[in-house]
């Protein structure tokens, strides 16, 4: 993969202003509570409170206004697990264009059903990378539009990197900025965001145990993507992009979380912070309360991902 076809930092800056007119400049939430559990000073980016429940309307966005007229009046087509998918409709919608997602069976009810609301049309494949990107293909071959990827595409990345540019921008400079890590978009981004602005703060993801991808695929310096994903975390059962790998290697840090330390601390959320955000969120929280000698001390910003729930399916309901 060469440097051109990845984004750079002025790419980032581009972004920021085509979406500007569309999404949200989301809050940034403290807690004295869970400073003192973390024992760092924590600011938390809202992402849960974009457009659409979670910080992929940023990149959806960023790549629907991007396209040339004529090509974005044949629509756009993606595959998601929900959220990504819940954006592209959406950012589709603000341009009037159409909008096809190719859904997994099994996916979130309730991130379906934003999906729906948004005015896209649905497509259902097995739940595996190979069938969606194999439905997409057919879409695509049947309808014109134009496949916008959940995290390895170019205007994704750099639209996802707007959220750690808002953060850095009204609280920085931190010592850490830490993020979930899936398919490794919102990672991608925010590791350009830190290039353009604030190179000496270091980046921690946080990967589920049963989806570490990301974390084995930097240790051995190339992607292993042979894995079954198994983790309550939906939105990080992506494998890791090859442009997305490119821009990490040598930049972040991995921390691999299991599921009961994740909805721990989505329900510290909930609990502390009065917020309603989903395991691929609280992940990053649950990151650092779990190796805490790590972060002591330090300015940590964290990007809260998303809040789309299954509120009939939440994960400590059973006990």
């Amino acid at each position: 993969m060469t440097d051109a076809s990845l984004p750079r930092a002025e790419d980032l800056l581009a972004a920021a202003a085509r979406i500007a007119p569309h999404a949200s400049v989301t809050p940034v939430l403290q807690s004295r509570t869970l400073d003192a559990l973390s024992g760092a000073q924590l600011a938390f980016k809202a992402e849960h409170l974009q457009r659409g429940g979670a910080f992929k309307f940023r990149g959806a966005c960023n790549a629907v206004w991007a396209l040339p007229d004529a090509v974005a009046g044949r629509g756009v087509v993606t595959h998601s697990s929900g959220n990504h998918g819940a954006a592209l409709a959406l950012a589709a919608r603000t341009r009037g264009i159409a909008c096809h997602v190719v859904v997994p069976e099994g996916a979130v009810a309730a991130k379906l059903a934003n999906i729906v609301r948004h005015g896209a049309t649905l497509w259902r494949c097995e739940p595996t990378i190979a069938a969606r990107e194999a439905m997409c293909a057919r879409v695509e071959a049947e309808t014109g539009a134009t496949l916008v990827h959940p995290y390895a595409d170019f205007h994704v990345i750099a639209g996802q990197g707007t959220a750690a540019l808002e953060l850095l921008g009204s609280h920085g400079p931190f010592d850490t900025l830490v993020v979930p890590v899936g398919g490794g978009g919102l990672a991608a981004g925010t590791r350009l965001a830190l290039q353009a602005v604030s190179p000496v703060t270091r980046l921690v993801l946080a990967e589920p145990e049963g989806a570490a991808d990301t974390a084995r695929s930097l240790a051995a310096g190339e992607r292993r993507l042979d894995f079954t994903p198994d983790t309550i975390c939906d939105g990080l059962r992506g494998t890791l992009g090859a442009p997305n790998f490119a821009l990490l290697q040598g930049a972040a840090e991995v921390i691999t979380v299991d599921d009961a330390a994740t909805v721990a601390a989505m329900r510290l959320l909930w609990q502390v912070l009065k917020q309603v955000v989903e395991p691929s969120s609280a992940i990053a929280l649950a990151a650092i309360l779990s190796q805490p000698a790590r972060f002591a001390g330090q300015r940590v910003g964290v990007v809260l991902s998303g809040g789309n729930v299954d509120l009939d399916a939440l994960p400590w309901a059973a006990a």
